[in-house]
């Protein structure tokens, strides 16, 4: 499949003379006819002088830029215009017309004031209902809300059915829900007219729309950083899909144990990518995805082991305690159990780093009667098994709960949890690598 844009070995200037100062360096890029590229990076990192380029709407100096076929130079050029009636263009800030109305608005998309085509309003109501907006098609844009007028900006750009959607920055004045609905909106369309998107972002929270990500930095393109945040976005990509859909959990559930043994084992190394690209990755996202995976992944361990329970408990040492990160609950708040690492069964399992199979728990010297009694578990036995990081450290405790046919953990009980132990670290590895991230940003 050809690229309808293709950047080589692009650099731009600003200026003249002494200071004249240059902004891109040796950019290479592709976009394939429906896929989505987002082009993320800190501002002032030369996105947008990339995107006018691109667009046509600035005058290539040095390097190539080819636009569904056209070879990109003057900005007045006969192929600069041929480009541009093929381009779907979306601004920050929606850009209407404040005098004209929703449809209005879209309709200028079609052809000029005085040259309208004769479906040009059906054109424009129709799209504006793909994009949601059918019963505003009559209002003036002055009463829209954000997340409309920047819906109202999609239907224009989307109306001609363009080749190609230059999008910069779309959501920076919207809302979360508003930002979101858009991008997916913009997503959905795109996909089904099959152009080409090229979105400037550097909101880290629409990352999982893109099919491919390219950082860029100081007017370059980072190579490393790009493959890397190619990948992470794949990855939020398919666990967002399995979230948004609620598809997760019953996916896992019927699975048999050998599908769900390969599926950890790809989860581990997806995982392992994603602590490599936090720092281009959504924290909010990733922090709500790997709960719901670890959820999941922790019921189905529980069923497969014929427990009542189970529990994840997190090794905090700074704090010298324990506590649950996953507990099963009957109530409808989450159950919180804390407990001092130098305390329980738990606590000792963690420092041991050490499996414990116990049959009769509460004649254990370490068991604690009063978390079994408040929680109301009752334990008749118990399987306690470390989880360790990467380095070897045991960084969480997962302890299932009563046999529900009557019998005890056995040993192949055991060695069922230990296949699982490893991915389970690599997901909790992952989530505290995104805690310790955000709580530093916040500081």
């Amino acid at each position: 499949m050809e690229p309808v844009i293709s950047v080589r070995g692009l650099n731009h200037f600003y200026g003249d003379g002494g200071s004249r100062k240059q902004v891109l360096y040796d950019v290479e890029l592709e976009v394939k006819p429906g896929k989505i590229l987002i082009l993320t990076g800190p501002s002032g990192s030369g996105k947008t002088t990339l995107l006018t380029l691109i667009g046509g709407l600035r005058s290539v100096e040095d390097g190539e830029v080819h636009v569904l076929g056209h070879t990109m130079r003057e900005s007045r050029s006969p192929s600069a215009y041929a480009v541009r009636e093929q381009i779907g263009f979306i601004f920050q800030h929606s850009n209407l017309l404040q005098a004209l109305r929703a449809c209005e608005n879209v309709q200028m998309s079609v052809g000029t004031a005085g040259n309208l085509p004769d479906d040009s309003r059906s054109q424009a109501v129709e799209m504006l209902e793909a994009v949601g907006l059918g019963h505003r098609v009559d209002y003036p844009v002055g009463l829209l809300s954000g997340g409309e007028r920047q819906r109202v900006a999609v239907a224009r750009a989307l109306v001609r059915k363009p080749k190609i959607v230059l999008a910069d920055e779309p959501t920076a004045a919207l809302d979360r829900k508003s930002g979101r609905d858009v991008v997916e909106l913009l997503q959905s369309l795109a996909r089904r007219q099959n152009c080409a998107v090229l979105l400037v972002t550097h909101d880290n929270r629409i990352l999982d729309i893109a099919d491919e990500i390219v950082a860029m930095e100081d007017g370059r393109i980072t190579p490393v950083a790009a493959g890397l945040a190619a990948h992470s976005g794949r990855v939020l990509q398919a666990f967002s899909r399995l979230s948004r859909s609620g598809e997760l959990a019953p996916q896992v559930h019927t699975l048999s144990n050998r599908q769900f043994l390969e599926m950890l084992e790809g989860m581990t190394h997806e995982f392992e990518e994603l602590l490599r690209v936090l720092d281009l990755g959504n924290d909010e996202l990733l922090e709500g995805l790997l709960n719901q995976v670890l959820r999941a992944v922790t019921e189905r361990i529980r069923d497969m082991l014929q427990a009542e329970r189970a529990t994840v408990f997190i090794v905090d040492r700074a704090r010298g305690m324990l506590h649950s990160r996953i507990a099963d609950t009957t109530g409808a708040r989450p159950l919180v159990i804390e407990i001092a690492l130098d305390k329980g069964i738990a606590g000792r399992v963690a420092r041991s780093n050490r499996a414990e199979n116990i049959s009769n728990p509460a004649t254990d010297a370490d068991f604690i009667t009063d978390i079994d009694r408040d929680t109301g578990f009752h334990a008749r036995n118990l399987l306690c098994m470390p989880i360790d990081n990467r380095a070897g450290e045991v960084i969480a405790v997962a302890q299932m709960l009563n046999k529900t046919n009557g019998d005890h953990f056995s040993g192949a009980d055991q060695r069922a949890f230990e296949d699982f132990a490893e991915p389970l670290g690599i997901m909790l590895e992952s989530c505290f690598a995104i805690a310790r991230r955000s709580r530093s940003s916040a500081e």
